[in-house]
């Protein structure tokens, strides 16, 4: 795993870099998060390929566990992936009403990531 810096209108935002799955729990979303959390990142960019498929089966309680630790220490978060292949209506309302609050963003590109999150 890398971690990528980005420096955009002095805020400091985390790229998280990996060929393999680095999420497949909930424990694994708070090591994550505490490891670029402790590196004085607060906003941090993941790919939904980096994050295990259960992860968007709401039923699991990965997501809502996961998201709630990051909005606890107000982390923001973008997830870059395509998401329009989960078509349960549960999953794309979670999606549609994280990106409406601001704080975990499902976006489909790396530019639209760090636009979001430098604001």
């Amino acid at each position: 795993m890398e971690i990528k810096t980005h420096e955009i209108n002095q805020t400091r935002i985390a790229e998280v870099i990996s060929d393999e799955v680095i999420i497949q729990n909930a424990q694994d979303g708070l090591d994550l998060l505490g490891n670029i959390y402790y590196q004085d990142f607060d906003k941090i960019i993941l790919y939904e390929k980096n994050i295990t498929p259960e992860f968007f089966d709401l039923k699991t309680k990965i997501a809502g566990d996961i998201l709630q630790k990051f909005s606890n220490y107000r982390v923001r978060l973008a997830i870059v992936g395509g998401f329009e292949k989960y078509t349960s209506k549960s999953i794309k309302e979670f999606i549609l009403e994280s990106n409406k609050t601001g704080h975990i963003n499902f976006i489909q590109t790396l530019a639209e990531a760090l636009e979001k999150l430098s604001k």
